[in-house]
This record gives C-alpha cells, structure tokens and sequence, in this order.
C-alpha cells in the first residue's frame, strides 16, 4: 500500500468513526453516564459546603466522560512515548514536549477522579491498526482526540453547576488546546504537511494553530462527548469504526510528576 493510499485508508476509518459516534447514544454502551440536566441550578450555593463539592449527577456524568477521557490521552501518550519507532528520531525538544503533555494528563485525571473516588470504568483502550507505527494515522489520531477534548470540557464550562468546576474546565481545556499545537508542530517535526482531525478535513501542519477560537464541535451535551469515545473503548464499536478491534492498550495509571508548580491546582478550581 501506497503512502496515498495508507493515508485516504486512514481517512476513511476516521469518518467512520465520526459517522457512528455521531449516530449511536452513548448511554446505550456506557450506562453509567446519562445526560446533564441542564435545567439544574447552575450557582446553587448548597452544592458547595464549606469548600468542599456537593456534586449533582449533571457534574458527575461530565466528570467521569472526563476521567475515560484523560485515560485514553494517558494510554495515548505512553504508548506513542514508548512503543512507537518514531518517537526516538524526533529532537530532544519534541520528545520532551509530548513526555510533558504525558505528565499533564495524568495530572488531569487524578484531580478528576479526586472528584468522585471512582476511577475510569474503562481501563483499555482500540485505535486504528496503524495506530503507534505509522506516523500520519498516529498524528491524526492524536488531534482528533485533543479536538475532542477541548470540545467536551466546553461542554463542561457549559453545563457544570458551580463557578469552581466550570472554572476548572476551561484551564484544563486551555491546556488540551496546546497539545493539539504540540501535536501539529511534532507532525510538522516528522515531515508531514497535514493533519486530519475531528472534522474529518485535512488541514496544513503550519501554522501550528490555526484557529480564532477554540471548536466546540457543536457538542452541548456530554453524552456527546461519550458517544465520539465509545469506538476507543467497546470492541464492536471498535470494529464498526474501522479500528483494530483484535488489540486493546491497558491504561497504566502513575503518580505524575509536573516540572513547576505555579500550573498545578492548588485547589481544586483556583
């Protein structure tokens, strides 16, 4: 196969992909996560006692989307780190970068399941078959995902009930937003001229970020969010998505180590 071909291959397992996550509920795989009740107090002062959250189940959905989440970019970024025959010809810089953005993850995902002490449901993960050998699908995989993140922690500055987590939101998806800079520019690093992501369009590498405003993907809702990660989660979802239902990556939780601590959370939405 052709790089041409390995590339439109790629981009057809992608819409896929897109297409039935956009098409199944994703309460019917991932029971545990219903819809936000948008009609719910959003600055209700009794959901806050003395510093501490009183979550509602609105909080709790988006929370724990968000907990699957940040798994998937922990297991996405230890094995691109460490299983992929690139990830050693790239600069010191690139390499660094990408263990940072490792560092950061899981960082966001202890304080989220801080939240609720329930860890991820899901603790492996389907990719496309090239996923982590090939360079254009693992790159294009990776800002799909960080797409998507950014998207559904919009949905949470959206539908979250108090000020704090809303907060806390948008600094996480601050933080997405430049991993998928970081994951244009290591793209650009590796010699490939475009990314695909999220909306299925190829788009140039540079300039690295090449948006006015941060796309929501016109997610309002998280069940949104859940239904574009079941195919990375459930193994028929998997296979109908174009992926490589026969292989699973366990996520492999760590106590993370950040360089500085003026962007940790010193409490929980400061």
């Amino acid at each position: 196969m052709n790089k041409l071909e390995n590339n439109e291959k790629t981009h057809l397992n992608r819409r896929s992909f897109l297409t039935y996550a956009s098409l199944i509920g994703g309460a019917a795989i991932l029971p545990s996560i219903g819809r936000a009740d948008n009609n719910q107090d959003r600055d209700d002062p009794h959901d806050e006692d003395d510093g501490k959250f009183r979550l509602t189940k609105g909080d709790k959905d988006i929370i724990i989307a968000a907990e699957i989440a940040e798994a998937l970019a922990v297991t996405t970024y230890s094995n691109i780190i460490n299983t992929s025959p690139f990830f050693g010809g790239l600069s010191i810089n690139d390499q660094e970068y990408l263990t940072a953005a490792l560092q950061e993850e899981m960082s966001h995902y202890a304080v989220l399941k801080s939240l609720t002490n329930q860890p991820t449901p899901y603790t492996s993960f389907y990719y496309p078959a090239q996923m982590f050998k090939d360079q254009q699908t693992t790159m294009n995989i990776l800002v799909t995902l960080e797409d998507a993140f950014i998207a559904a922690y919009l949905v949470g500055v959206r539908n979250f009930s108090n000020h704090q987590l809303r907060v806390s939101a948008a600094r996480i998806m601050a933080i997405e937003s430049d991993h998928r800079s970081l994951a244009r520019v290591v793209a650009a690093d590796l010699g490939l001229a475009t990314v695909t992501g999220a909306q299925g369009v190829a788009e140039n590498v540079n300039p690295a970020n090449n948006n006015g405003y941060e796309r929501t993907l016109k997610w309002t809702d998280i069940s949104q969010a859940v239904a574009a990660l079941t195919p990375f989660v459930d193994a028929t979802a998997a296979g109908k998505a174009g992926f490589d239902a026969s292989v699973s990556y366990a996520f492999n939780p760590f106590t993370p180590t950040l360089p500085t601590p003026l962007g940790d959370f010193i409490s929980f939405g400061g």
